[in-house]
């Protein structure tokens, strides 16, 4: 009996060892972002509204940006004490798990097995996938995508959801991928795509007077600001802010400011 007790109070230790711990840990993740000075956060550049370098100003603007900000804002009490770090649906996982950033907030879709490999914050904004084609193209509708192209970002959630959509419907397209949006409407342009499909927010920052985008939409889903997982302090503090931003009114605000 005496072994049996000994046994469950060294297990009782060792997990309240541990759970102190992992909160040092936690805590820690936040103090060294203070000891820093700066938020180091991951950011598309070529999402106008959303994440957009402007090449007017060589500055980084959009409501992406302005929640960085307040992130910067609520961590280091200055909205400029952050860092933007370009990058992609391939690079955003791996600069989290090295520790190269703290927080992605990057059109970045919640997903139940994305939610496996990152902390998300409750949702900022609620989307849904569609189809960008040129004027003077002769779709007009996703039937008329039966036997043609579609072009598709690396590592995105179009390229699933529109293979799950298509057979549905019953029509078979050729998928290309492409590392990045500008080279997707590029290949629409020069016609070696018929369509350009991902989030309809992103397909409004490429809209212009050669192209058009399909009133039908398909595949709802939200954004959230993606942590690394083990970051449970830092996940908590972001989503208290996400949480305070929406009840005061300031979220509404910034998705007013960039159209969205």
């Amino acid at each position: 009996m005496k072994n049996k007790n000994m046994a469950f109070f060294i297990s009782v230790f060792l997990l309240l060892t541990s759970f102190s711990t992992s909160c040092s840990n936690d805590d820690e993740q936040i103090k060294a972002i203070r000891d820093r000075g700066f938020l180091r956060v991951g950011v598309k550049v070529d999402v106008p509204r959303f994440g957009y370098l402007n090449p007017v100003t060589n500055k980084m603007e959009g409501m992406e940006i302005d929640l960085a900000r307040a992130v910067a804002r609520d961590i280091l009490g200055d909205e400029n004490a952050v860092r933007f770090m370009n990058i992609t649906a391939q690079t955003r996982g791996p600069m989290l798990d090295n520790g190269e950033i703290d927080i992605v907030i990057a059109t970045f879709t919640i997903t139940e097995e994305r939610k496996k490999s990152f902390n998300f914050s409750r949702p900022y904004f609620t989307d849904e996938l569609g189809y960008l084609v040129r004027k003077d193209s002769s779709v007009r509708s996703s039937n008329d995508l039966n036997g043609k192209s579609i072009g598709v970002a690396k590592a995105s959630t179009a390229m699933a959801a529109f293979e799950s959509e298509s057979k549905d419907s019953g029509i078979s397209v050729t998928l290309s991928e492409y590392s990045s949006y500008p080279e997707i409407k590029a290949a629409l342009i020069n016609g070696d795509v018929e369509a350009f499909v991902s989030d309809k927010s992103i397909l409004y920052g490429y809209l212009d007077d050669a192209c058009i985008l399909l009133d039908e939409g398909f595949n709802p889903q939200q954004y959230g600001i993606a942590g690394k997982l083990t970051n449970h302090k830092l996940a908590a503090r972001v989503n208290s802010l996400m949480e305070t931003l929406e009840n005061n009114g300031e979220l509404a605000a910034i998705l007013e400011k960039w159209g969205l």
